[in-house]
Order: C-alpha cells, then sequence, then structure tokens
C-alpha cells in the first residue's frame, strides 16, 4: 500500500464508497467522543478533514490526516472492523498449518455424520 495514499486506499478499498466511508467515520467518530477519546470539535473537524483528502481537494489535509491515523491506524482499524495484515498473516500461517495436518493424517479428512 503506498504510504503517501494510505487513509484514501484504505478507506475506498475496505468501505467501497465515500458515502459509505462518510457514514461509518461519523459513527466511529461519536463512539469515541461518547467513550471520552474525542472532543465533540474535534470529531467534526477530523470528518470534514478526511471526507476533503478523500476528495483530494487539499493535499496538506490529507497529509495532516494520514499522520493522525497512522498514530491511530490499529484503534482505527478495529473500530471499522478492518483486519490488519499481520492478523491476516497469522490467520494465513494457522490455515496452513491445518492443510499439511489434514495431508499428513487423512482419517482427520473424514466428518462423522
Amino acid at each position: 500500500m503506498d504510504r503517501d495514499n494510505v487513509l484514501q486506499q484504505l478507506l475506498l478499498r475496505g468501505l467501497g464508497t465515500t458515502s459509505l466511508v462518510a457514514d461509518r467515520l461519523r459513527q466511529v467518530t461519536q463512539d469515541w467522543v461518547s467513550s471520552g477519546r474525542l472532543d465533540p470539535s474535534q470529531a467534526a473537524t477530523l470528518v470534514d478533514a478526511v471526507l476533503t483528502g478523500l476528495r483530494g481537494e487539499d493535499p496538506e489535509v490529507q497529509k495532516q490526516v494520514e499522520r493522525d491515523l497512522e498514530r491511530n491506524l490499529d484503534h482505527f482499524l478495529q473500530d471499522v472492523g478492518l483486519a490488519r495484515q499481520k492478523e491476516v498473516d497469522e490467520l494465513r500461517g494457522r490455515i496452513d498449518r491445518l492443510e499439511q495436518l489434514l495431508r499428513s493424517r487423512p482419517e482427520l479428512r473424514e466428518i462423522p455424520d
């Protein structure tokens, strides 16, 4: 993933459309406000900045949003329901080990009724 466009690629690929991104981002920021992790005025500013960045209207704003997002990426991914690359890699490893186990032990392939 191109680090200069992390936010844009993450949101557009993960959620599909700018409209869905805006709705979900508003939900997430409201959750952050409710939990005390974000001030209400900061939430509105964040949503506006992200949407401006997604539209490519202000490259400097987009860079600032990307820096802010990188600092909070783990929380953001968790809140929007997206897996981190590390989690995907761990799951792939587990699947590979299970496939090897099934190949080495044919009796495990049969599922009882």
